[in-house]
């Protein structure tokens, strides 16, 4: 079993006082109670970071910043794109790549989620490929070949050096913000068919997440029977107390297994 990560996706949530506040909450709990045994990150809108990546340092709170989207391109005329470089500026050591939302609002097609994968990575930062099915491709049985275009397209030919820095996590696209969680048995079909996949493209120690309405009632399960290695959480990561809960448990099913 892999170190657990656990990542807070805030989406477009939390202003930049808001932000402040609950990094304060998780320091001040953290403080008291530190999760031994998690890799612990948040990944705020792009205009709560500065404030975010403040705080962590000025308090020293044991968590690390992401960013929810990076740009492709380094720099020039696309308005509203944010670069890798100015992500790093800002002591941002993550960045989520190709989440079902980008690539279903945003046009973030297949070849775009492979050249932001090698942009973050090539700049030596760690990225979260997102993969994942909708419904109506689950419902014909087609998810796992879905899954693995999602992995091929993004992974052939990633440069050696950079296959540390990729995690991947598993969001099937009906079970995110809906309240519907997909079996412990779904998912450890499909995360074991990506470590599978993963293997075959010489990413055979990669991390597997599972994002889609994760929360302290079903963490330990999803951990223990889905054998995950973590978690992309969405909406319980707006709050201390159900962000915090879901990370416990995953760092006390990692400590049990050691």
């Amino acid at each position: 079993m892999n170190r657990p990560l656990v990542i807070g996706n805030w989406k477009m949530n939390l202003d930049y006082v808001e932000a402040v506040h609950l990094i304060q909450q998780l320091g001040v709990v953290l403080k008291n109670k530190p999760l031994e045994h998690v890799d612990l990150v948040v990944a705020p809108p792009f205009v709560d970071i500065r404030s975010v990546t403040s705080v962590v340092e000025s308090e020293r709170v044991a968590l690390e910043v992401g960013a929810q989207h990076a740009s492709v391109h380094e720099s020039g005329a696309h308005t509203g794109e944010v670069s890798v470089s100015m992500l790093q500026r800002l002591n941002v050591g993550w960045v989520l790549v190709g989440h079902s939302e980008r690539r279903a609002m945003y046009a973030m097609t297949d070849e775009v989620v492979a050249q932001t994968l090698r942009t973050v990575v090539r700049q030596g930062l760690n990225a979260v490929l997102c993969v994942g099915e909708e419904l109506s491709v689950r419902e014909v049985e087609a998810h796992q070949d879905f899954v693995s275009a999602q992995l091929h397209a993004a992974l052939e030919g990633l440069d050696e050096k950079s296959r540390p820095l990729v995690t991947i996590a598993y969001e099937p696209v009906w079970a995110i913000g809906t309240g519907l969680t997909a079996t412990t048995t779904q998912v450890g079909e499909m995360t074991e068919h990506i470590r599978t996949v993963a293997a075959s493209l010489s990413l055979g120690d990669v991390r597997v997440l599972y994002g889609g309405s994760v929360n302290a009632d079903n963490a330990t399960a999803l951990m223990n029977e889905g054998r995950v290695d973590g978690f992309l959480v969405g909406g319980a990561s707006l709050k201390a107390d159900s962000f915090l809960a879901i990370a416990q448990a995953a760092n006390d099913c990692y400590d049990s297994k050691r």
